[in-house]
């Protein structure tokens, strides 16, 4: 999965470098099935910590794009168009889809306290993309921790613009994502 994500944001053809975050166990593992060029560094033990480390190997970016290899079948094409609302002035990107489920607020016993309107609901994709400077400022506090990077820069009351997501975009994390993955990879590969 790692390496058809670096492959997808490479194929882009708007991505100068990328840098992949990984254990430090894994370390050797990643450099030897990455190609040439791609920068690998240790991660952190939370997801911001991991990001940090990677804005620090990504010196001299004026723009980044933080991406989950999860999110394997990500087309090039949506890297593609991030990267072009960046260029057009845009300072923080993300690509969403609608939630097409209704989605319920619960309370720690499991009794619904709330029914959001899902049609201002959006599901977040990456990679999400930044103006550098933005990014590493939403970084700069230490205790400060999200599930996504967009969330970090929206803390600072900056805008966030959202562009149309891809299905094939999804996040991989259970079997059935992985079956899915399987059968959308395979028939790719015939095609």
């Amino acid at each position: 999965m790692l390496r058809r994500s670096v492959d997808g944001l490479l194929g882009s053809g708007v991505v100068d470098t990328v840098v992949v975050i990984v254990p430090e166990e894994l370390v050797d593992a990643a450099r030897a099935d990455l190609p040439d060029g791609v920068v690998v560094v240790v991660g952190g033990v939370e997801r911001t910590d991991s990001v940090r480390a990677g804005l620090a190997a990504a010196t001299g970016a004026e723009l980044v794009l933080v991406h989950d290899a999860a999110r394997a079948l990500t087309p090039s094409s949506l890297v593609a168009r991030v990267v072009a609302e960046l260029r057009s002035g845009r300072t923080a990107v993300i690509p969403v889809l609608p939630v097409a489920d209704t989605v319920k607020a619960v309370d720690v016993l499991g009794t619904v306290t709330g029914t959001p309107d899902r049609s201002t609901l959006r599901a977040v994709q990456t990679p999400q993309g930044f103006d550098a400077t933005l990014l590493r400022r939403a970084y700069q506090d230490d205790g400060v921790d999200a599930t996504d990077d967009a969330g970090l820069v929206e803390r600072l009351g900056e805008r966030v613009h959202t562009i149309a997501g891809e299905f094939e975009a999804f996040k991989i994390t259970t079997p059935w994502d992985l079956t899915l993955a399987r059968i959308l990879s395979e028939r790719d590969s015939a095609e």
